[in-house]
């Protein structure tokens, strides 16, 4: 059974911001980083925008955890080793 029970759409808004907050940074911070307003950013931690695949990767860089974990689809946070 998986520990992600929610829509995979919804975890990843509340994985996002909570890896932000983990970390202590700002919407602006993670806006600048990936080159967005930080209002556009705002808009993909609330569900209101869907995050694009370049941003995911970059925040799944950023934050050192892999795509299935940002999306709700493990709760592993590891990322697959690189080859």
């Amino acid at each position: 059974m998986s520990c992600c029970i929610l829509d995979g759409v919804i975890v990843m808004n509340l994985r996002i911001r909570d890896l932000r907050e983990d970390r202590d940074l700002k919407q602006r911070e993670i806006a600048e980083y990936l080159h967005c307003d930080q209002s556009l950013y705002s808009k993909y931690e609330r569900g209101e925008r869907s995050l694009p695949l370049e941003y995911a990767v970059d925040l799944a860089r950023l934050y050192d955890v892999s795509l299935d974990y940002l999306t709700g689809l493990t709760c592993e946070k590891r990322p697959f080793p690189q080859k």
